[in-house]
C-alpha cells in the first residue's frame, strides 16, 4: 500500500516530524510553550486516531475522528504561530503546515461521509 493513503503511518510520520522539527526551536519561554503545544496536539491526533479504530458505534466514530481534526487543526495554528515569529528550520516547518492542511481535509471529509452515512440509515 503507497504510504501516503495510509492514515496511521502518515500520522505517525506527522507526528514524529513534529517532534524532531521542535529540536530546531529556541528555549525561550514562548519557543518552549509553543514546542510543547505542538508535540501534545500532534501525538494527540495520532492516539486518537487509534482509538477510532477501535469504537463500537459508528457515533463514537465520528466523535473521535472529529477529535483527530480538531487535534490536527490546533497543529496547524501553532505551526501558524511559529511561522509568524519565524521560529525554526523554515523548511520543515513549511512541509509540516502542508501536511497539517492535507489531513485535516481527510478528516473533514471522513467525518462529513460518516455523519452523511449515519443520517441515511436512520
Amino acid at each position: 500500500m503507497d504510504k501516503r493513503y495510509d492514515l496511521e503511518e502518515r500520522l505517525v510520520r506527522f507526528a514524529g516530524d513534529c517532534i524532531k522539527y521542535c529540536s530546531t526551536v529556541g528555549n525561550t519561554f514562548g519557543e518552549s510553550h509553543l514546542r510543547e503545544q505542538l508535540i501534545r496536539s500532534a501525538c494527540g491526533a495520532c492516539l486518537n486516531y487509534g482509538e477510532a479504530q477501535g469504537v463500537e458505534s459508528k457515533k463514537d466514530f465520528i466523535h473521535k475522528n472529529g477529535i483527530v481534526l480538531k487535534e490536527l487543526k490546533e497543529s496547524r495554528s501553532t505551526l501558524k504561530i511559529l511561522a509568524y515569529s519565524e521560529l525554526g528550520d523554515l523548511l520543515i516547518r513549511t512541509e509540516l503546515l502542508k501536511e497539517s492542511e492535507e489531513l485535516s481535509a481527510i478528516f473533514g471529509r471522513i467525518i462529513t461521509s460518516a455523519r452523511k452515512n449515519l443520517s441515511n440509515e436512520q
